[in-house]
């Protein structure tokens, strides 16, 4: 849709794919078809980029203020995933969602929030005792959708499906097993 932002059109821009042109945390510039693009990323797609030179895809979201446009980059889905869910949080901004992504995987960050283990939250700089509480509670419901990569590794030798089993035996509900 052409309308533009008096008509309510949302910009977007999707994944990127060129080269590398250099890289200084948290800034990324990234060389497409001639196109130079600056990218802000956390910490956890930073360890994963190549030499400056190569090529390089990324999962992007584009925040669009009055004073700024920012564009972020990430090296899986599941990060851009769950930053745009801890952005939609009150009193979550980019930087505090890039922060955390920063300091724990999406993996360790879902299974953090199903243990309903807030503390482990506060760890992270600049996320409090309040703000992962919030997360925790706001966030536990999703948390069940996001399956671990360990969980699925599992499910694929039958390590899930034994647990699962010894938990009924100990006495948990199938649900609370699952």
């Amino acid at each position: 849709d052409a309308r533009g932002f008096a008509g309510n059109a949302i910009a977007r821009i999707g994944p990127l794919t060129g080269r590398l042109l250099g890289k200084e945390p948290p800034l990324l510039w990234l060389d497409v078809n001639g196109l130079g693009y600056e990218l802000e990323a956390p910490l956890s797609t930073f360890y994963k980029l190549p030499e400056v030179g190569q090529a390089l895809s990324l999962h992007t979201h584009l925040i669009v203020r009055e004073d700024a446009q920012l564009l972020i980059g990430f090296g899986s889905a599941a990060e851009k995933s769950l930053f745009r869910q801890l952005i939609k949080l009150s009193g979550v901004g980019p930087k505090s969602a890039l922060t955390i992504l920063s300091g724990i995987s999406v993996d360790d960050f879902w299974e953090t929030v199903r243990a309903q283990d807030s503390a482990k939250l506060t760890r992270l700089p600049g996320i409090g005792k309040k703000t992962a509480e919030r997360l925790v509670l706001e966030l536990k419901d999703k948390a069940g959708e996001h399956a671990t990569t360990v969980a699925r590794a599992g499910a694929v030798d039958g390590a899930v499906p034994q647990a699962i089993s010894a938990l009924v035996n100990l006495g948990y509900k199938p649900a609370e097993a699952q």
